[in-house]
């Protein structure tokens, strides 16, 4: 106890504390996309709940991962090399999830695009056959990737436990209290599904290279992102007041 008291005493853990929690917060917008596009199509009645399970999912995939920090650190040794180039479990933990993360989202942008080409019943869209375990099977494997990423962040930036806990814990309540508005903004603008789509498309690629080793500066990506959704904004805010002026 008196160890928590001077860590917490000391102003840069507060500093480190506030730091950690916005890298988690982003991590986690990236993980909350997905789970409101895969969550809005089931039925009504499904889809707070199911939205509520992935992300208690997803704080207790980090905090389990962090109480194997030890085993998560190891992750990034190196397991094998492929033409000259060394890959670790990490590395191809986020192949996998970047090349799922792409899959799913090129179908469901294939499907929004032309729904007559597609086979609905291995559509995200489906909400005859894509019933609660299916979705959550595809939720349980993101959560596992973005933790692992959200960790593997949280250890290169602080070396106290404590700090990590309160980061993972405090963004997962943010996610859980998004949850919900998102979904509903995201359900109600079909645009901004696509917009959505689309970043999913930019994030599996993002997971995809860091697989390679290929790391992008993250504030750039979030930075386009941003300004993407500002013009979208706009967009939105210009067929509102054409639609006022119609009416009027």
């Amino acid at each position: 106890m008196e160890a928590l008291i001077t860590l917490f005493a000391d102003p840069h853990t507060w500093l480190a504390l506030a730091t950690l929690i916005l890298m988690e917060v982003i991590l986690g917008i990236d993980n909350l996309i997905f789970i409101s596009i895969l969550t809005n199509k089931l039925p009504k009645e499904k889809q707070a709940n199911t939205r509520k399970i992935g992300i208690i999912l997803a704080l207790v995939l980090r905090l389990g991962l962090l109480a194997t920090i030890a085993f998560i650190v190891s992750l990034t040794q190196p397991l094998f090399e492929l033409f000259d180039h060394p890959f670790s479990w990490r590395d191809l933990i986020m192949l996998a999830g970047g090349l799922f993360l792409v899959w799913k989202a090129t179908k469901e942008i294939r499907y929004m695009v032309d729904p007559d080409k597609i086979n609905k019943a291995d559509s995200l869209s489906s909400q005859v056959t894509q019933g609660v375990g299916a979705v959550m099977a595809q939720i349980i494997v993101l959560d596992l990737v973005f933790s692992i990423d959200s960790i593997i962040t949280a250890v290169g930036m602080t070396d106290h436990l404590p700090i990590m806990v309160v980061a993972v814990v405090v963004a997962v309540l943010v996610m859980l209290l998004a949850a919900e508005p998102l979904s509903k903004f995201i359900d109600n603008n079909p645009t901004i599904v696509m917009l959505a789509l689309g970043f999913l498309l930019v994030i599996g690629t993002t997971l995809i290279a860091e697989g390679f080793s290929i790391h992008f500066p993250k504030q750039y990506i979030y930075a386009a992102m941003a300004f993407s959704v500002f013009i979208e904004t706009l967009n939105m805010l210009a067929k509102r007041a054409k639609k006022k002026a119609n009416d009027a």
